[in-house]
């Protein structure tokens, strides 16, 4: 069942469901996992309206999804399963999330950083990020994901990204079981058996 942490029993319920799905990641078995491209290399904003490169990733294994604050769709959902992703990787800091907006016309840092806030993030491991439409398209686009034109249209897929920048799995919200993939992929990556 998923619910939001919002909910009056959400962070209960989030900490049931985070040992399910440590249990049943340890269950799917290792297989190389392909290179889907590279990830685009990107200048933006954060949260905190300090200048973000995409350089900084580098070496780390991150996941990308792209959410804007007053979506009354999937938005929620996806921030909730980044922040349980946060919090199954809390053993590996060096994983990093990166949520990018689709409304960079109303999402502002100040916005971002109550949205973030809302969904308890970590500042030293998900950021949200803003910036220029034009940079914002190439970066949905760079992914294979969406463009962003000035609509909310988006894809609801996470992006997997290992310490090399290259895409290695794309992994739909929607789908069960989702979440336990990704978490063991990411865990392939950060021993390096990928």
């Amino acid at each position: 069942m998923r619910t939001l942490l919002s909910s009056p029993c959400g962070l209960w319920v989030l900490g049931a469901s985070v040992a399910s799905v440590l249990s049943l990641s340890a269950c799917i078995q290792p297989k190389p996992l392909p290179v889907m491209g590279d990830a685009p290399k990107f200048q933006l904003t954060t949260q905190d309206g300090t200048p973000f490169d995409s350089q900084s990733l580098n070496g780390h294994v991150w996941v990308a999804d792209f959410v804007y604050t007053t979506c009354t769709g999937p938005c929620p959902m996806m921030s909730t399963d980044m922040h349980r992703l946060q919090t199954l990787t809390a053993e590996t800091p060096g994983v990093k999330l990166v949520s990018f907006t689709v409304d960079p016309k109303n999402d502002t840092p100040p916005v971002l950083a109550a949205y973030a806030k809302h969904f308890q993030y970590d500042p030293a491991r998900w950021v949200f990020l803003t910036g220029e439409l034009p940079r914002l398209n190439d970066v949905g686009l760079g992914f294979k994901l969406n463009s962003v034109d000035g609509s909310t249209t988006h894809s609801t897929r996470f992006a997997l990204v290992d310490q090399r920048q290259q895409v290695r799995g794309y992994y739909i919200s929607s789908d069960d079981g989702f979440l336990q993939r990704l978490l063991h992929d990411i865990r392939q990556l950060e021993r390096g058996a990928s």
